[in-house]
């Protein structure tokens, strides 16, 4: 894939030669930053917030296909994943140290690609980069990201401290990721079988953007901010949104009330799975990777979520022998369970 670009093989740098070449871009924003890259650890001051630590880790062939991703919505997005962790907390991200193992195939210009794609989620997120570090692989690309951030102790929000009575409600909507996905794999199937065809992505740019480009909700933390919100429970939609319910109810020992109708599913999403043969509910549920807040609040918090045109109340806690339960369209009551991503499924 790198065979028509000028190629600059990264053994001519060697480790710290290509450490330095792309590492002198960053620039440092941050107060809590105090030595960023360039010493054995980086020094930071939180004077007295509680700091937030995440890690991620994403390769080859598992979590992204370089057939149909590029490089530098990648360097991207694996920013973006760690910081809505951070962002899962009511935390302020504030630094990340990004690593990268890589084989043989990838040049410094492709390696040159991945960072800018990091770089520009820092600068539009406003973290620093602070370290990393980078290593030969045997196995294709690895890059593994960690993020750094900081809470008042009384504004964290843990996954375990829903409440029986709390509005279960979501941020954006659900869903496109995943149908973006399949329509990248369908269109890599038929660009496999002729390579003379070019991809049709047209009018889809939004399902697309929502799996290659997918943006962490740090305005919902800002929004809750701003309106003295104050999330009992919250968790990120990266694994789809049952999961992730269920991820809260058992570790607060809560049931739970799921409306399938409040589910909020944009058309592009809705449409698209009905041309799949999916049922776009599934997807919300199942799908993953859309990185919106899924949190709890008190009911007497209601006035000031309901008119807020990104957050969708979509349920309510119940007492824990109550169930986890979703209440579909049709008047159904379900149990719900978890079908969506797997890190060590055999099936991929």
């Amino acid at each position: 894939m790198f065979d028509n670009i000028d190629r600059t093989d990264i053994e001519q740098l060697g480790e710290f030669g290509l450490i330095e070449y792309l590492t002198k871009a960053v620039e440092l924003t941050q107060p809590s930053t105090i030595k960023g890259i360039g010493d054995d650890a980086a020094v930071l001051d939180f004077s007295g917030q509680k700091m937030l630590v995440s890690t991620d880790l994403l390769l080859e062939g598992i979590h992204f296909d370089l057939r149909y991703v590029p490089l530098k919505h990648l360097g991207y997005k694996a920013v973006q994943v760690n910081l809505s962790d951070i962002y899962a907390m009511n935390g302020k991200a504030s630094q990340i140290t990004f690593s990268i193992g890589l084989s043989s195939k990838f040049p410094l210009e492709a390696v040159e690609e991945i960072y800018e794609g990091a770089l520009i989620a820092c600068k539009k997120y406003g973290v620093d980069l602070i370290g990393g570090d980078t290593s030969a692989s045997a196995q294709g690309l690895v890059i593994s990201v960690t993020s750094i951030g900081y809470a008042e102790e009384a504004k964290i929000a843990y996954r375990s401290a829903a409440q029986e009575g709390d509005l279960l409600c979501v941020s954006g909507d659900l869903g496109g990721a995943y149908v973006g996905l399949q329509l990248l794999e369908r269109e890599k199937q038929i660009f496999l079988e002729n390579p003379n065809i070019q991809p049709d992505l047209e009018g889809k740019d939004y399902i697309v953007e929502r799996q290659l480009k997918p943006d962490a909700r740090k305005d919902i933390v800002e929004l809750f901010e701003a309106y003295d919100i104050k999330p009992n429970a919250m968790i990120d939609v990266s694994d789809g949104l049952a999961s992730e319910i269920l991820h809260i109810c058992k570790a607060s020992g809560v049931g739970c009330k799921l409306y399938e109708e409040k589910i909020p599913i944009d058309p592009m999403t809705y449409e698209t799975a009905r041309e799949f043969g999916l049922d776009p509910t599934v997807c919300a549920l199942n799908g993953g990777e859309d990185y919106e807040l899924l949190f709890t609040i008190p009911q007497d918090q209601y006035d000031k979520v309901k008119n807020q045109l990104d957050i969708t109340i979509i349920g309510y806690i119940t007492e824990q022998n109550a169930g986890c339960e979703m209440i579909s369209k049709s008047g159904n009551v379900h149990p719900i369970k978890a079908q969506g991503w797997n890190a060590f499924s055999k099936e991929k």
